[in-house]
């Protein structure tokens, strides 16, 4: 769906959450990369974002020990999966092409000034999030990408109307960001 042009020679790496029980689905066990306790986001599974970030960190070891220069690796995620490439992305020590954070937020962003990486000061961020998104809301995004910009990261923003999804528009405008980062 993303059309880039092959002198991209762009590879997909696509994992999966491990699965652990998460407090607003009763405490079953389903695929997230931390627990959820509430949707408003008051609180933080800070150690299941930072195991998270350590799988994350690893998959980026793996693909630097395949060859992959780190300047080629673009993280990117949808709502948790987002929130994990924020967390890693910006931390991460090794410049990377870029970040990619769709309907999401910024994960344990009051530790994010101390611990962030100079190496992905200047990586281009893509921030989009749905106006009528039912389970993150706008205005958290929104605060994300203001948190960030407050610390002098550029953050390429897009809202689109939609829910928590992703629509054909914002299809085109990742694929567009994808080959400027890569």
């Amino acid at each position: 769906m993303l059309g880039l042009p092959r002198r991209l020679a762009a590879r997909f790496v696509f994992p999966h959450a491990p699965e652990r029980p998460v407090t607003i689905n009763m405490g079953m066990r389903m695929r997230a990369w931390y627990d959820i306790a509430e949707l408003d986001g008051r609180s933080e599974d800070g150690a299941g974002i930072r195991t998270s970030q350590a799988l994350l960190e690893g998959l980026i070891a793996r693909e630097r020990a395949r060859g992959i220069v780190a300047r080629r690796i673009a993280l990117a995620g949808f709502s948790q999966g987002g929130a994990i490439a924020l967390q890693t992305g910006l931390r991460h020590p090794e410049r990377l092409a870029g970040i990619m954070a769709l309907s999401t937020w910024l994960p344990l962003a009051a530790t994010l000034e101390l611990e962030r990486s100079r190496a992905n000061a200047d990586a281009p961020v893509f921030m989009a999030h749905g106006l009528h998104d039912e389970m993150i809301a706008i205005g958290r995004a929104l605060a994300s990408r203001d948190a960030l910009e407050a610390l002098g990261y550029a953050v390429e923003f897009h809202e689109y109307r939609m829910g928590h999804a992703v629509c054909p528009e914002e299809v085109t405008a990742i694929a567009a960001w994808l080959v400027r980062a890569l």
